[in-house]
């Protein structure tokens, strides 16, 4: 997952550089988005695996499916994407631009799983706390889990807090056994 990450990066800090210069920060994550759903259907990801194609011909193939969602400049962008081979790697950039996105207007993207359904009341405290915590906008996003025994895991980003009872009695056992 990392190699993936590694090589989407740059193609992914592009995109997000000319669509913040054209303030179109939306229209491209939407495009990015689209393209990414499409890049993971089977027939397409066979198409785009095929040997016997030149690159030309696989962004024009992909293009021919999504071209109406996307502006002159992402056509230019997908056509650099097959030039290079990285039309796979669209899943992974469209992830990375959302990241980018979300930095620059101080939002984050919060998924919370727990034991049992957050009330209004429990996400707005976990909303404000987070945000608190992380000097950002919180979008809160929650499952619920039946297999927990309580408590909650929150992903923010690449932080992880896990307040489990799961979790808590492994540092507990960690603890006792250290």
């Amino acid at each position: 997952m990392a190699e993936l990450s590694t090589l989407a990066r740059p193609y992914a800090k592009a995109a997000f550089a000319y669509a913040q210069q054209a303030s179109d920060l939306s229209g491209w994550s939407a495009a990015l988005a689209t393209a990414a759903a499409v890049s993971q259907s089977e027939k397409v990801s066979e198409l785009l695996e095929n040997p016997q194609l030149t690159s030309e011909q696989r962004a024009d193939i992909f293009l021919s499916i999504i071209s109406d969602d996307l502006s002159e400049s992402g056509k230019n962008f997908i056509r650099l994407l097959a030039e290079n081979h990285r039309l796979p790697l669209l899943p992974e950039i469209s992830a990375l631009f959302e990241e980018l996105k979300a930095q620059a207007e101080s939002t984050l993207e919060v998924e919370v799983v727990s034991a049992r359904a957050l009330s209004d009341a429990q996400a707005a405290e976990l909303t404000k706390a987070l945000g608190n915590k992380f000097g950002r906008e919180v979008h809160l996003h929650s499952s619920v889990d039946e297999t927990l025994l309580g408590g909650a895991i929150v992903r923010a980003g690449d932080t992880v807090i896990d307040g489990t009872v799961r979790g808590r009695l492994a540092k507990l056992a960690e603890a006792m056994n250290s």
